[in-house]
């Protein structure tokens, strides 16, 4: 594929997780469990929320898209483990995993925006979070990631590569194919920087400042009863911001000499895989809500057959 001069690759070679051959078939089937546990939790998650009414809520409306977001950017990455992958599904493959990603930056920031509400002003949270805001909300969400994904996948591939064609990782990813590149990718590294550190500092930000609302909150509260069940609320929110944002600052916000791609690829495999199998886990342990339901569902079934 030519590009001016240049000739970029056809197809692209993944490096893979490790570079054992021999463990190969063991990764493969562990891979294969974790994908599916991620399938059947998130979309579980999903069903149990929707066939509930008393589920109907807007902290339960976010959970449902986080769940969808959590499905959707480990089914692009996850089952395309395979060695070879074409230039056009690189490009595919990059715009959407970063799309559902930085969405999921900003759904989370509207989670923790509902909680704020939700502990801090109780008595207006029906008027406060609307049906019109919170599906607004949403809306922004997957707009933001449209647009980070445009312009960092446009600026990666409008990029050379003529350096090689093996990406060392499991997947299109921008730090690995910056390596491949003969070009001056500083322009490139400058806009991963300012679009993908203000989506993620923005969205932090507003998580922040809700958590230190949230606290003054829980703080005054006078039983201590009261006050656990108010944390309670915030905990599964509280985890999964942890292990997203901890990993993804990781990966993106860092200047690139700091890079170490065979560390990169351990720490693609925790948001790209162990994460998305995670967050139903997390909120369904920790919600009384969704285990009542999860209880009823399953002793229907029993009862059915």
């Amino acid at each position: 594929m030519k590009k001016g001069n240049q000739t970029s690759p056809v197809e692209f070679v993944f490096f893979g997780i490790i570079e054992d051959t021999t463990w190969q078939g063991t990764l493969f089937g562990v891979f294969l469990v974790i994908y599916s546990i991620t399938v059947a939790g998130n979309l579980g998650l999903i069903t149990l929320i929707r066939i509930n009414p008393c589920l109907h809520t807007p902290m339960y409306f976010f959970l449902t898209n986080l769940s969808f977001l959590d499905f959707c950017y480990s089914s692009v990455t996850v089952p395309k483990m395979h060695k070879v992958i074409g230039f056009p599904a690189c490009v595919a493959q990059m715009s959407l995993f970063i799309m559902f990603a930085s969405a999921e930056c900003y759904l989370l920031a509207s989670m923790a925006y509902d909680r704020y509400v939700a502990i801090c002003s109780p008595l207006l949270y029906s008027v406060t979070v609307s049906l019109k805001i919170y599906v607004l909300l949403v809306i922004a969400c997957y707009v933001a990631g449209v647009v980070n994904s445009v312009t960092l996948t446009t600026s990666t591939f409008l990029l050379d590569f003529c350096n090689s064609n093996i990406i060392n990782s499991f997947f299109c990813d921008i730090p690995p194919l910056l390596a491949l590149s003969c070009s001056d990718t500083h322009v490139c590294e400058l806009l991963v920087f300012a679009f993908g550190g203000f989506i993620q500092m923005s969205s932090l930000c507003i998580i922040v400042v809700s958590y230190m609302f949230i606290i003054i909150a829980i703080l005054r509260i006078q039983s201590t009863e009261g006050k656990r069940k108010a944390f309670s609320t915030c905990a599964s929110h509280l985890t999964a911001v942890s292990l997203f944002y901890g990993t993804i600052i990781f990966m993106y916000l860092r200047p690139t000499s700091s890079y170490s791609l065979n560390q990169d690829r351990v720490v693609s495999v925790l948001y790209t895989v162990i994460i998305p199998m995670l967050n139903p886990i997390i909120y369904s342990l920790r919600n009384k809500e969704v285990k009542d339901t999860l209880h009823k569902v399953s002793c229907s079934l029993l009862t059915q057959h």
